[in-house]
């Protein structure tokens, strides 16, 4: 799967997200948030080749699955695998530092 262009707004579950197999880049945030904006390019140029399958989830009040997550800042990306957190960035500035998060 590719990059995602809009973020969602139903989220999958917790428990859901968890089952999920293989590599898996979460990214919380929401379409008219300036930073989000401004990290699509570097997002969308790092996930070019990959494999990775990519949810966007909007994030803010009364969402639990950014809260079980403890997002706390936007964009937030978190790469998953087999279930399991592997790592994350929080407001990405380059393609480097997402390609590296990938590469965990």
């Amino acid at each position: 799967m590719a990059y995602v262009a809009n973020y969602a707004e139903t989220a999958p579950d917790r428990a859901e997200i968890d089952a999920l197999p293989g590599s898996l880049l979460i990214e919380f945030g929401v379409d008219w948030c300036p930073h989000c904006q401004g990290a699509q390019p570097f997002i969308k140029a790092a996930l070019g080749g990959n494999e990775f399958r990519h949810i966007k989830v909007e994030d803010g009040p009364g969402r639990r699955l950014g809260r079980t997550f403890r997002v706390k800042l936007w964009p937030t990306l978190i790469l998953m695998r087999d279930g399991q957190e592997i790592g994350r960035v929080v407001r990405p500035t380059s393609t480097g530092e997402i390609s590296e998060l990938l590469a965990g």
